[in-house]
């Protein structure tokens, strides 16, 4: 009995024991849940650790002959870990004097004395990451790896470091629009370059173990788990930053000269489409005589881009497509007004006469002119008109690299704001918003004999030099309209510049074809303001880039498109034909020994060219009868052959001859005896091609255009 009392008692006693220490647990969790909970959760959540990204050195952007437009310069935030075990209390403060100097010397931020009280203060309190600067460059990085302790290396000298990047353009503003920004920190746009290729530019992000410590710092952990991080790819645009430079300045110089609200400028290469310059110049609402290029007016604003004249274009274009419109055909202008309904369209200036050919109407940009033109063609059926410019692309986005081009729009017949005066306000620019890069396309088209080119911004990708992906030339639309209508529209075009509105931009050693362009904006303190363009290609006889020009709402008289924005095409143009090889002719070629032997015989008479030969002692043998006119074959390398030409009698029966080679003065001669036809005569040399295709029919008195070209080799082989 006595053995189970004290048995019972020692379980009794066991469980009353157990009771008390659950109860102290339960005591100690609930005094750490509620009481101490802060405490230790800030604690344990100053010792945590997780996975950061690390980001890719973004890739480089460069204009086409390999200037850097954009890089990634790699900055640095530096820090030091003041305990480290390897750094005793005696090698610590040994150094720490001269360590604070070196610092203090070489960021000029504190003195020695901050820089030493930070470090001692963060030794005594047992701080392992002591940010010593922010954004330290690549140089400053390899100063400090040199200081005092820091030379010792990482585990024994203390020094930390993160890398982070800091995108830099090394030509600053020029181009800035185009090249872009990525918006990283969420403040501000994306735009450009930058954004449309930022898949390839970014790279792949690495991962980085980091543990965060007193003061809500992370520091890195030395992790097998890291992961390097895959730089970018390069990408190579089309920009040629030399002629960007000269275009914004000039831009600017001509926006402060006329004190206007904005303007934009686009160089294009007319074969593939290449971008090869592109400005866009605001005045800043702060300082009125400083220029920001804060919007991409050339690509994304078309709210106040009435294309104004430079619309003629497309709408004479159409009526040669729809009806063969002819360039000697006659319109009845009166003294330069007329009205359609109750809306009056002005001419800019008085007509010197009432009556003009098409040719003059375009020369001389007038508006009643073209209306008077489209409205003839087309008032019964004035959707054929619209569906016409649709069809040559003209309400079609360019889908060019650029993010935010603007939507084309040309006012349909089915809209219900239609109306009676749509047709004719249409056909001279208005009811209309098209871009300037869309307008530029059209004209580019145009000079590449109807070839329509996609606007290009980037030309290659790379990765570390090596060419990932070679962007080729993209054709929209292979034919815009015939070859027939090219060559009346590029007679129209050159005419402007040798007798029409842009005659000031006439006289160098090169001819440009274009067109000026006026147009009313919004009035604006009870002030009617305008934008003023010239658009237009060089050089006109074998064109290689388009460019567009587009001043917007400048102060006083000048406000016309040749007097404002024609200098600036111009400025360019001469820097770009100045500097570019293809476009000049060779001076020193050397011919081959055969065309030294046998000279150069342009197609004539007969009897003139028989004579000169004979003088020269050259062999002329001929195949069959010999007529009035021959053209001249090469044999071989010391005889030539004479073919004869009917030309006369191609004439007589109304045919267009072949004229290709001769002189001017003898198609002079052959053309208008007997009135068969007027001639209109552009360039110097042998004549190159005609505006009439050689075996179809011309009516009497027809006008016809020879191009002469001093490039023309008249000089065919016979086999």
């Amino acid at each position: 009995m006595e053995i189970k009392k004290d048995i019972l008692w020692r379980v009794y006693l066991l469980y009353f024991i157990l009771c008390l220490f659950g109860l102290a647990i339960i005591s100690k969790s609930f005094i750490i849940q509620f009481k101490e909970g802060d405490k230790w959760r800030a604690q344990a959540q100053s010792f945590s650790t997780k996975f950061f990204d690390i980001e890719a050195i973004r890739g480089n952007i460069y204009d086409a002959n390999g200037s850097l437009l954009a890089t990634s310069l790699p900055y640095y935030e530096t820090a030091m870990d003041v305990n480290l075990p390897s750094l005793t209390d005696d090698i610590f403060y040994d150094k720490v004097d001269s360590l604070s100097k070196q610092l203090s010397e070489l960021f000029k931020d504190r003195s020695h004395k901050e820089y030493r009280k930070l470090l001692t203060d963060s030794r005594k309190n047992d701080e392992h990451w002591v940010v010593l600067k922010r954004n330290v460059s690549f140089a400053e990085l390899q100063k400090m790896k040199k200081f005092s302790l820091f030379r010792k290396g990482k585990n024994k000298g203390g020094l930390l470091y993160i890398q982070t990047s800091i995108r830099e353009r090394p030509f600053q503003f020029l181009a800035a629009r185009t090249i872009g920004k990525l918006n990283m920190n969420g403040t501000g746009n994306s735009y450009g370059l930058e954004l449309k290729y930022d898949s390839i530019l970014s790279g792949k992000r690495g991962h980085r173990l980091m543990q965060k410590i007193a003061g809500s710092v992370w520091r890195p952990i030395n992790d097998e788990n890291e992961i390097e991080p895959e730089d970018g790819n390069d990408i190579v645009s089309t920009i040629d930053i030399n002629v960007q430079d000269v275009a914004e300045n000039s831009l600017l110089n001509c926006l402060r000269k006329h004190g206007a609200d904005h303007g934009c400028f686009i160089l294009m290469e007319i074969k593939t489409g290449e971008i090869k310059a592109m400005a866009n110049l605001k005045r800043n609402n702060r300082d009125t005589s400083m220029y920001l290029e804060n919007l991409n007016y050339a690509v994304g604003d078309p709210g106040n881009m009435v294309p104004g004249s430079t619309f003629k274009l497309p709408s004479l274009v159409a009526a040669m497509e729809d009806y063969n419109l002819k360039l000697d055909e006659i319109v009845d202008i009166g003294d330069g007004t007329c009205m359609f309904g109750k809306s009056k369209v002005t001419d800019s200036h008085h007509p010197s006469k009432s009556k003009l050919t098409v040719q003059e109407v375009f020369e001389q940009s007038s508006n009643v002119g073209v209306t008077k033109i489209i409205t003839r063609y087309y008032a019964r059926n004035p959707h054929k008109y619209i569906s016409r410019l649709y069809k040559m692309g003209l309400n079609s986005k360019l889908n060019i690299d650029l993010p935010g081009e603007a939507q084309p729009f040309i006012r349909d017949t089915t809209d219900k704001f239609w109306s009676g005066i749509s047709l004719p306000w249409i056909s001279y620019g208005y009811e209309t918003k098209i871009t300037p890069m869309q307008i530029l396309n059209f004209y580019s088209a145009v000079a590449n004999n109807g070839k329509m080119m996609r606007p290009m911004f980037v030309k290659e990708i790379r990765n570390k030099g090596e060419i990932l992906r070679r962007f080729e030339p993209e054709v929209i639309n292979p034919a815009i309209c015939s070859q027939a209508t090219v060559i009346k529209a590029k007679t129209m075009m050159e005419g402007v510049v040798l007798n029409g509105t842009g005659k000031g931009l006439k006289g160098s050693c090169y001819q440009i074809a274009g067109k000026t362009g006026t147009a009313q904006l919004a009035i604006v303190n009870g002030k009617q303001t305008y934008q003023a363009s010239f658009v237009g290609y060089f050089p006109a006889d074998n064109p290689k880039y388009s460019c567009i020009v587009v001043i917007s709402a400048p102060i006083g008289d000048a406000y016309y498109g040749a007097a404002v924005a024609g200098p600036v095409f111009k400025d360019v143009a001469d820097k770009v034909y100045s500097t570019s090889l293809d476009i000049h002719k060779e001076v020193n070629s050397v011919q081959p020994i055969f065309a030294r032997i046998v000279p150069s015989v342009k197609p004539g008479e007969t009897e003139e060219i028989k004579s000169t030969l004979a003088e020269l002692r050259i062999k002329a043998n001929s195949i069959g009868k010999i007529s009035n006119w021959v053209s001249v074959l090469r044999k071989d390398s010391t005889a030539l052959t004479l073919v004869s030409e009917d030309i006369e009698e191609r004439l007589k029966q109304g045919i267009v001859p072949d004229i290709s080679g001769m002189t001017a003065e003898d198609a002079l001669y052959l053309l208008e005896n007997n009135n068969y036809m007027k001639v209109r005569i552009v360039g110097a040399g042998a004549i190159e091609n005609q505006s009439l295709v050689p075996g179809t029919k011309f009516k009497k008195g027809e006008c016809i255009r020879l191009n002469l070209s001093d490039n023309f080799k008249n000089i065919k082989s016979v086999n």
